[in-house]
């Protein structure tokens, strides 16, 4: 067993990139797949990255997020706090998956094939279709509840459940059209979503400025029953969980944006990129914990935790000449979120499902997330479905997360982009084979994590797992998935070494490796060159 090689790996970028083509018309319906983007294509910026990624997040549904730290009893002091937490814990998670777009040309899920094998690539498949949809989710109740209370107070709509029904279906629809055409329209509607909300927010601000009173109490105050006292660390992490689960749900996506980045673009811009895009939230958020705040002191029948209705406290405290902003704001910044969650999920699984075009699997997980929209809206808790899926989405994708990077750390970056193909294209063997598909030791890593996290979860009122209450009442269900992801993986690596063939010229960092057999890849497509990969070092050296 080496850890280091004893020839020059082939590189994973081609030495003469080809010129930049002209960039498709805006109405051009995209044509990629989760295929390697061809370097021609590849003109995005990291400016682009952070305009999609802050996009996503500088809108509406974001401070329906940012209002739980109220929800849970903060003060705004403490919901503060927590906030600050949330967001910069979840950009520093977060900003280091930007780098395998440029490096790959494809999506986060057909890069963890790398580390989890070809077909355990699907988990992040799955981890990004529940993203998905409950992100758009949250986009479209928040976004049509504006829209629809907006109407009510400018022009006397009724608030029925029909009208319900139509705004959620007409801004749904919207957003599938937008993540149909693609990428550069997605652009295209960032580019004018990021300044405008950011407008809007700013005079919110204005708006709002006369009742904000930072001094609010909430609930844990000094002359609270030690009951309640001892709900207080619960719900503050609790709420920075809530918050963190926002730039936590972006791992599975940036692959999608950050694909269309050039190789040789510089890795500190692009991880700066998307960990900035994560700070820049905290625009909307403190937007959301002021406003809930205000809501809390002059209307506190809106944050009642038996029946919470942050859309129309806003619309109940917001001066008449701000209604028509709200709306915008609600179009406008729902569009960007429903879109970045949308279209990523789209283009994985039409690869999944081979069947099935980008567009095809588009609609079809548009219209999957719009039956859960129609049952969470209207047959169940919306505050606690959210908070309780949110809670779940992290706790499954942070230890694949931490797979992710820990592989690509211990591998110097070095993938092989054609190897990570073979499921796409319904091939078999290659660099990524493993163990009939599977590479154990990532999914092993992955998995044990995830359980872990479940049964040390804890929110109060709403899911507590069987040894959630072992900390006292505190969540501590991110902290140790990251840490049982992180020690795992590592030593699965070290103790059950993985072929040499999957590292790059400059062998593995920290792990060891081990010389194998690599099976050629076979199948649609293969050539007979492809048989080389039996030889890992006769590979190596070409």
């Amino acid at each position: 067993m080496s850890s280091q090689p004893s020839q020059p790996a082939q590189s994973s970028q081609p030495s003469h990139p080809e010129p930049p083509s002209p960039a498709p018309s805006l109405t051009e319906v995209e044509a990629h797949g989760v295929d390697r983007i061809p370097d021609a294509e590849r003109s995005a910026t990291p400016l682009d990255l952070f305009r999609l990624a802050f996009g996503g997040a500088n809108t509406f549904s974001t401070c329906v997020l940012g209002a739980f730290p109220i929800l849970f009893g903060l003060s705004f002091w403490q919901g503060l706090a927590a906030t600050l937490l949330g967001v910069v814990a979840g950009a520093l998670i977060l900003c280091p998956m930007a780098v395998f777009g440029p490096v790959n040309g494809t999506n986060n899920a057909v890069s963890s094939s790398a580390h989890l094998g070809v077909h355990g690539r699907v988990v992040g498949s799955f981890l990004s279709l529940l993203t998905a949809v409950a992100f758009f989710s949250i986009s479209v109740w928040s976004s049509g509840d504006a829209l629809v209370g907006g109407a009510h107070r400018l022009f006397g709509l009724t608030r029925g459940t029909l009208s319900y029904v139509v705004a959620y279906a007409l801004f749904a629809g919207l957003v599938l059209a937008v993540c149909v055409y693609g990428f550069r329209f997605m652009l295209f509607v960032n580019k004018i979503a990021v300044p405008s909300a950011s407008v809007l927010f700013l005079l919110g601000a204005i708006a709002f400025a006369g009742d904000f009173d930072p001094s609010y109490a909430g609930v844990f105050t000094a002359s609270a029953d030690a009951a309640t006292q001892s709900l207080f660390w619960p719900s503050f992490i609790g709420a920075a969980l809530i918050v963190l689960s926002n730039p936590v749900s972006f791992g599975a996506f940036l692959g999608d944006w950050s694909r269309y980045i050039p190789a040789g673009a510089p890795r500190r811009k692009v991880i700066g990129a998307a960990f900035l895009s994560q700070i820049a939230t905290l625009l909307p958020f403190v937007f959301g914990l002021a406003t809930a705040s205000i809501i809390a002191t002059k209307v506190p029948e809106y944050v009642d935790p038996a029946a919470p209705d942050f859309v129309g406290g806003l619309l109940a405290i917001s001066p008449g000449w701000y209604f028509l902003p709200v709306c915008l704001l609600a179009l406008i910044g729902g569009m960007a979120t429903g879109t970045t969650a949308l279209y990523g999920t789209g283009l994985d699984f039409s690869s999944v499902f081979p069947r099935l075009s980008r567009v095809q699997a588009t609609l079809l997980v548009g219209a999957l997330s719009i039956a859960f929209i129609f049952v969470g809206r209207f047959g169940l808790d919306l505050v606690q479905s959210i908070s309780t899926f949110a809670t779940m989405i992290i706790t499954c994708t942070t230890p694949w997360m931490v797979v992710m990077m820990l592989g690509y750390w211990t591998r110097r970056g070095w993938y092989d982009p054609d190897a990570l193909q073979v499921f796409n294209r319904r091939q078999r063997g290659g660099r990524y084979w493993f163990a009939h598909g599977w590479n154990w030791r990532g999914m092993t890593a992955w998995w044990v994590a995830a359980l872990i996290g479940v049964l040390f979860t804890n929110i109060p009122g709403q899911f507590v797992g069987p040894l959630g209450d072992l900390a006292g009442g505190v969540d501590i269900s991110l902290p140790l998935s990251l840490v049982v992801a992180a020690a795992l993986f590592l030593a699965l690596l070290r103790l059950f070494p993985e072929p040499r063939a999957v590292y790059g010229p400059q062998g593995a960092r920290l792990v060891r490796t081990v010389e194998v057999p690599v099976p050629p890849i076979t199948g649609p497509g293969a050539s007979g060159d492809d048989a080389s990969l039996s030889d890992p070092s006769a590979r190596l050296r070409a």
